[in-house]
């Protein structure tokens, strides 16, 4: 699953969206409500909240190692390391 906005794009592996406990702790994490959980304990990527992005992080301190990125659209779509 990716969704891209004008600044950020946001990529999960659509096996990881699946995981409700990833769900949960991304759900958590991002101070800007980037990532909901659906009623089914999926993933879902809050389009509308994707510029809003910080770039803190905190997301990717939540997930395993390359399960999600976070691109800067505004860098040639650098990937957030």
């Amino acid at each position: 699953m990716r969704k891209d906005a004008t600044f950020i794009a946001v990529e999960v592996e659509d096996a990881r969206a699946a995981d409700s406990e990833l769900a949960r702790r991304l759900t958590e994490a991002c101070p800007v409500d980037i990532f909901a959980q659906r009623d089914d304990g999926t993933l879902q990527i809050v389009q509308e909240n994707l510029d809003e992005c910080v770039l803190c992080r905190l997301c990717l301190d939540a997930s395993p190692p390359g399960a999600l990125k976070i691109m800067k659209l505004y860098d040639d779509g650098a990937v957030l390391a």
